[in-house]
């Protein structure tokens, strides 16, 4: 019997030309309309009725009957950023770019779906489905700032499932390595937006004045050493601010100044720790003559691998791809919102190395992968749903 990485490999044609095809029309978050519109007519091919709608844009379909029920996923939209490759296949929106390799996850996935078709085909997949979900809006959040994950959850895509994974083509990591592991996998994170309002007055009679600018750089400086002193060495957490606005002429003392940051996290006891230090740095400034406003965004969950689950793809993906190719997974401190997933039901996310001759930075005009993975990327999520499969029966 073949494997199904061999099956993988006559597909790569195919899942070239959907990549670069995603890669040529890439649509934001929550307007992902032809990439699901395409994702269905892929899926309707292979004999399937995929859900389109769910979570504003997501597709859904499923593969196979009765219990277990597990879940793939890969995320479809792109980013506000205007390409600078020159390959025949960029981006044809001026300002929108995959920067990501969200095109790569979505080829991948459908890829999936043809092996898994072709194995219920043949008598060769377990008992039990695997519903594949095409999530939109992994980067950015709605109005509400809410992700495309949870609005899929609240659109029932967990609704009797046992577990979840995912993948992330790595363009900074080896190509063809596939990177697993238990425990912390990425960052929890939340934006923080900040307005400290002063009272304006002239520098020369600055004493007139509270100086908005100058309360808020001391306050910056001291959430920068809070995590010295509310986290133990052994913890992990980020606070950093990213823009200052404020100020009207260079002879004027500031009335208002606006910060925005971010903070990030493993544990959301440590997440609640930098919200808790922030509030009490800039609240203090009130008592320096200030008004202060902290808005922190709807936070992005930290993703938590099942250790028992990770195990046990670590060593399946090692059987059915090579001990060489798999290596341990280390955490990061970059988001996404799998941890929606992941905090509900055991799941696992985990990286596919995808470096072209010269690696590619994440969300960088440049970035690109190599496409050579991607009948490793829809092999190693058919082997996950499978693998699943048995595991949850």
């Amino acid at each position: 019997m073949s494997t199904l990485l061999e099956r993988a490999t006559p597909l790569a044609d195919r899942l070239v030309e959907i990549r670069r095809d995603l890669h040529r029309h890439p649509e934001l978050a929550f307007e992902e309309i032809e990439t699901a519109a395409r994702v269905v007519r892929e899926l309707e091919v292979l004999g399937l009725e995929p859900r389109a709608g769910i979570g504003r844009t997501g597709v859904v379909v499923e593969i196979g009957e009765g219990e277990p029920v597990v879940a793939l996923r890969a995320d479809m939209d792109a980013l506000p950023i205007q390409e600078a490759n020159d390959h025949e296949f960029r981006s044809r929106v001026d300002g929108r770019m995959h920067a990501c390799g969200h095109d790569a996850h979505t080829a991948g996935l459908i890829g999936a779906a043809q092996l898994l078709v072709d194995a219920r085909a043949a008598g060769e997949l377990p008992p039990g489905t695997i519903r594949l979900i095409f999530q939109p809006a992994e980067e950015t959040g709605d109005e509400e700032g809410i992700s495309g994950a949870p609005r899929m959850i609240d659109d029932g895509v967990l609704t009797d499932v046992r577990a979840i994974v995912g993948l992330h083509v790595g363009a900074h990591m080896e190509s063809g390595r596939m990177f697993v592991g238990g425990g912390p996998a990425m960052a929890g994170s939340q934006e923080l937006d900040v307005v400290v309002r002063g009272r304006a007055a002239h520098a020369a009679m600055a004493h007139q004045g509270v100086d908005a600018l100058a309360l808020a750089a001391d306050a910056v400086g001291s959430c920068h050493g809070i995590v010295g002193r509310l986290l133990a060495p052994t913890e992990t957490g980020v606070v950093h601010f990213g823009t200052v606005e404020g100020g009207r002429a260079p002879n004027i003392v500031a009335d208002e100044v606006r910060l925005r940051g971010t903070i990030r996290y493993f544990s959301p006891d440590v997440g609640q720790r930098l919200r808790n230090g922030i509030e009490n740095i800039f609240a203090g400034l009130e008592a320096r003559g200030a008004e202060v406003d902290v808005a922190f965004s709807p936070a992005y969950p930290p993703v938590i691998n099942d250790d028992a689950l990770a195990d046990s793809l670590a060593g399946h993906f090692a059987e059915a791809f090579g001990a060489q190719v798999v290596k341990k997974q280390e955490p990061m401190l970059t988001a996404e919102d799998f941890g929606a997933y992941t905090e509900r039901i055991p799941g696992v996310f985990f990286w596919l190395g995808a470096a072209c001759a010269r690696a590619r930075q994440h969300h960088h005009p440049e970035f690109d992968i190599d496409e050579a993975v991607l009948p490793l990327a829809a092999a190693a999520l058919a082997e996950a749903g499978i693998l699943m499969l048995r595991r949850y029966r």
